[in-house]
């Protein structure tokens, strides 16, 4: 069984025909299969009330999440899901005194699920799928599978800084982390390293053009300006600029033996930028290491993965 973000397997065909009934659902309970449906509800109980075409579906509290009944996950994390995509497994079927047919679903079974058969044999390099969930300033928190959270740190989300999380991605995104270890299941997770070196992000510019970028810094000596999420270059200061802003920039030299990237400022664009697309640079799903310096350089810049 393939362990996913949550919402990654609501609408295919399979999990669409298993949901919709009575005999679907039966035999997903029968196979232990994991499916997903959408939160219409979050009781003053804290229990989950989930929509099915063919049954009332409810998770109780203590099969929300993993560690709600510990005390260790706190309910906001129940609260949070109304109105979105949850997994669950099938634990009984049974009919109301009204004839209805209810079906008690546990969301912490296909996480203990995830945690055994995918989380647990993790190891640094292994480049996973993720969603993100949410943001606080120090990073984003994503689900790394049926809805288990491991937090990104913002400074490993790029080469080029960043003020908030939502300058680089947003809510509900699906992205690729990198595992830098796995402590007791505790995943923890990096990005910059897949979003390529120095000069695999300076091939795609020539001095001479000019083109998009973000504001990221200011300092006294000049400012920081982003071409692509791994690669920033310097202009000189100009007045009325702010972080954030998006700018068209003339590439005046790119110096690989410095990495440096000289820029002049020619207008202001709009006053904040969406966060881009990502683009990765790493097809495969390993990595073991990564050196963002060039070979002329004489700072080093890399990661490995052990």
């Amino acid at each position: 069984m393939e362990y996913r973000p949550e919402g990654c397997i609501f609408e295919t065909p399979l999990n669409q025909k298993l949901i919709s009934t009575a005999k679907g659902l039966t035999e997903a309970m029968e196979k232990g299969t994991i499916l997903e449906a959408r939160v219409k509800l979050c009781t003053s109980s804290h229990d989950l009330v989930i929509e099915l075409p063919c049954a009332k579906g409810i998770i109780y509290r203590e099969d929300g999440a993993i560690g709600i009944k510990e005390g260790s996950t706190r309910d906001i994390a129940l609260i949070s899901r109304v109105n979105k995509i949850v997994c669950f497994k099938v634990k009984s079927l049974d009919l109301s005194e009204n004839g209805e047919l209810v079906a008690t679903l546990s969301r912490k079974a296909a996480q203990e699920d995830c945690l055994r058969e995918y989380i647990s044999g993790l190891f640094a390099g292994d480049i996973i799928p993720a969603r993100v969930t949410h943001f606080e300033q120090f990073g984003s928190f994503v689900d790394i599978g049926c809805g288990i959270p491991s937090l990104l740190p913002i400074d490993t989300m790029s080469v080029s800084r960043i003020s908030h999380p939502s300058d680089r991605f947003k809510v509900g995104q699906l992205i690729k982390v990198a595992v830098k270890s796995n402590i007791d299941n505790r995943i923890f997770l990096t990005h910059k390293e897949l979003l390529g070196t120095w000069e695999e992000n300076a091939v795609k510019f020539k001095a001479g053009e000019t083109v998009p970028g973000v504001i990221r810094s200011i300092e006294e000596y000049g400012i920081f300006v982003e071409l692509t999420p791994n690669l920033a270059g310097l202009a000189e200061p100009k007045e009325d600029i702010h972080i954030g802003q998006s700018v068209s920039v003339y590439i005046k030299a790119i110096l690989p033996d410095k990495m440096k990237v000289k820029l002049i400022i020619v207008d202001v664009c709009s006053e904040k930028t969406p966060p881009a697309p990502v683009e990765y640079f790493v097809d495969s799903d390993r990595i073991t290491e990564w050196n963002y310096s060039t070979a002329a350089s004489d700072k080093e810049i890399s990661t490995v993965f052990k």
